[in-house]
């Protein structure tokens, strides 16, 4: 098959996430079982106009917020009517490519952005976008196959009016090995109780709820760490950083800024725990490559995390999503050697099943079927 991929952003962009991770992935499976695919992306500071990543055909056109509009035109100009299905992947804006699209549309979306808009957007667009966001998803995509990666996502689809037949689940996956030995990865943990946040800091993943609950934490374990790995946004890095500042634990906190794939897994390893707070998330990746490297999960309890942690199985889930509530699961998974093996243990064994190929191939199966 042919296929045209829409997306907001691509893995090379800065600001990539989980949602350009599964995109990735499954499509460099596809290209692999011989189909071909193409992804129409904004462009980014220094990214090529056209390059082929692992056999997919990338083509970048406007900007954050001209993509919607110049991928529209250059699909009309070069694209029209060439391929076999076009997947309108929605990150808080769809394509709206059922309006001109002459192939079948699918639909991948991993969240709803609902509260979302308030944290990344200015008034009056985050009211807008609020308003909107349901009206047009069921206007343009009520009959088109959905594909999501969370319980939590699905059901609030239906709330939106969605048909549960239309709507698939395909489970994530990553894309390196589960550890081999947990008695070897305790090994190479931090000697003193270490935290980690990792991810792009940005308002909408609320980093500062992580660091307000380490903050609650090292009253009890002075010897407590935080870590915080990723790109952000500097303003609002700035404002993490000051808050620490403030409160006098910069000795405690370490900024890793963006790492490659194999620190990732390095630091991954050696913290304790891993931390989320998001307003809301899709699945909330890291957490799953965090077990697999032998490190549980402590996370607020909203759409996607709760999916991602199956609280006191595999992490933890707070009851409130306040920081000393995060303190407090810190706390309790970090002084119980019982618990904190049996968590750690039920998370490594969940993702050992896990593999991007059978996600693809459950992916296109629904695709092709349907």
């Amino acid at each position: 098959m042919k296929i045209l991929i829409f997306n907001f952003k691509d893995l090379k962009n800065s600001y990539a996430g989980g949602a350009e991770r599964v995109t990735e992935e499954c499509t460099r499976c596809w290209v692999k079982a011989g189909h071909e695919v193409t992804l129409v992306v904004p462009q980014f500071p220094g990214s090529l106009p056209k390059e082929t990543v692992e056999g997919v055909e990338i083509i970048r056109v406007g900007n954050r917020w001209t993509v919607y509009w110049q991928a529209y035109q250059y699909y009309r100009k070069n694209l029209a009517g060439k391929f076999d299905l076009i997947i309108d992947e929605i990150n808080a804006v769809p394509f709206f490519t059922p309006l001109y699209a002459k192939e079948k549309v699918s639909v991948l979306i991993f969240q709803l952005t609902r509260e979302i808009w308030f944290y990344e957007l200015f008034f009056p667009l985050n009211i807008i976008g609020y308003i909107l966001e349901p009206i047009w998803l069921w206007l343009l995509y009520r009959n088109k196959v959905i594909i999501t990666e969370s319980e939590s996502t699905r059901r609030g689809l239906i709330k939106y009016g969605f048909k549960e037949k239309n709507i698939f689940i395909i489970p994530m996956a990553i894309n390196f090995a589960p550890v081999e030995s947990l008695t070897e990865v305790n090994q190479e943990k931090e000697k003193d109780p270490t935290i980690l946040y990792f991810g792009f800091m940005r308002p909408m993943k609320r980093v500062e709820e992580v660091v307000k609950g380490f903050y609650e934490l090292q009253k009890k374990i002075p010897s407590a760490k935080l870590w915080l790995a990723g790109d952000g946004y500097p303003d609002y890095v700035q404002k993490i950083k000051n808050y620490i500042k403030a409160n006098n634990f910069e000795d405690k906190v370490k900024f890793w800024g963006r790492t490659t794939a194999e620190q990732k897994i390095n630091l991954l390893k050696k913290a304790h725990l891993v931390s989320m707070t998001s307003i809301r998330e899709g699945w909330g990746l890291v957490v799953t490559e965090a077990n697999a490297c032998g490190t549980p999960a402590v996370v607020y309890n909203i759409p996607g995390l709760r999916d991602s942690t199956i609280n006191e199985e595999t992490g933890f889930v707070c009851q409130k999503n306040i920081p000393r509530e995060l303190a407090r699961n810190f706390y309790k998974l970090l002084v119980d050697k019982e618990l904190y093996d049996k968590i750690q243990r039920n998370g490594w064994e969940r993702t050992k099943e896990l593999s991007w190929d059978k996600t693809a191939d459950g992916f296109f199966k629904i695709l092709k079927n349907y």
